[in-house]
């Protein structure tokens, strides 16, 4: 059985392509349960690691199975928050077919799912993208972000100036397998209210339970992209972000249970969940409507979904099987 690495993930799924075929995966039919998730003590740690598996099947070709440990405390010692391990099956007779590394399969079709749900939500002259969090998603979204909308300028803010400076000056240098230039100029801030106040994209993508997105930044015509906040105590966006915003998610089933971005503004009052109008099956599928002004802010939360990582992995096999 094939093992695939971040490397050769990198070269099979461009993001044009990968874009594109999880626009199809979604205006599709795939079985997906919801995930699990389960906690797990880390010894001489306070917070725990997270154990997730995401399964998924299609209409009888293939299905397949991630296994993904998020380890909060990996940031303070220079090791990935995300590890894990895809499994792609053949349905006939259960055989795994391949496997790859989880990590660069879910910042590969993260990235490539809120650009997806950029076409539907961001202006289409959007120019300055602002990334808040600079850890190993945030290059992917950036790249993503790109691939869609006419990106001229990056700005890049963290809590750690030093690794936002890192990811500028690396982006600036990046020679891509794919695509060997880049379209963008990339540099850090510091004053992060500003930054917003200056962006048309803002991309969220951090392990914050605090929010850093505050309402009374936002302007006209934005458009968020909320990816960190994964479980319920998380927090990206403030309510006053929420109240202010046209809200979309990935998936409904997801968002109302995982996320405290979506979970805390129900619970307060602040968002009505049939005032979502669209998730990205409805969008893909053409049913809920996207962007409707120029003027409107639109909040894009990203949960995952296994179908993403299935479409991903299908991709791929047929590249290489």
């Amino acid at each position: 059985m094939e093992f695939l690495d971040a490397d050769q993930l990198e070269v099979l799924l461009p993001f044009p392509e990968l874009i594109d075929g999880l626009q199809r995966a979604f205006a599709e039919n795939y079985n997906v349960p919801l995930r699990h998730h389960h906690d797990y003590r880390i010894p001489g740690e306070a917070e725990p690691g997270t154990l997730l598996l995401m399964p998924a099947w299609d209409d009888g070709q293939y299905f397949g199975v991630k296994l993904v440990a998020a380890s909060p405390h990996n940031r303070w010692q220079g090791l990935p928050t995300i590890q894990g391990i895809y499994t792609l099956f053949e349905t006939q007779s259960g055989t795994p077919i391949l496997q790859m590394d989880a990590k660069a399969l879910t910042n590969l079709r993260t990235a490539a799912a809120s650009a997806l749900a950029s076409t539907f939500l961001s202006r289409p002259d959007s120019r300055t993208l602002l990334m808040i969090g600079t850890g190993a998603l945030a290059p992917y979204l950036i790249r993503a972000h790109a691939a869609v909308r006419p990106i001229e300028r990056v700005v890049i803010w963290g809590r750690n100036t030093e690794k936002a400076d890192k990811l500028a000056t690396g982006l600036q240098s990046l020679q891509h397998p794919v695509s060997s230039t880049l379209q963008y100029a990339s540099t850090p801030v510091l004053n992060l209210s500003s930054a917003m106040a200056a962006a048309d994209i803002i991309s969220c993508a951090t392990m914050s339970t605090n929010p850093l997105i505050l309402g009374q930044w936002l302007q006209p015509g934005q458009h968020v992209d909320l990816v960190g906040s994964y479980k319920p105590n998380m927090r990206e966006a403030d309510d006053e972000a929420i109240r202010r915003a046209t809200v979309y998610v990935d998936t409904m089933e997801g968002a109302l249970k995982e996320t405290g971005d979506i979970v805390a503004p129900v619970k307060n009052g602040i968002l009505r969940p049939e005032n979502i109008p669209g998730d990205l099956f409805s969008l893909c599928r053409r049913e809920a409507p996207g962007r409707q002004s120029p003027d409107t802010i639109t909040i894009f939360k990203s949960v995952g979904h296994a179908l993403e990582d299935l479409a991903a992995a299908k991709m791929a096999w047929d590249k290489v099987g």
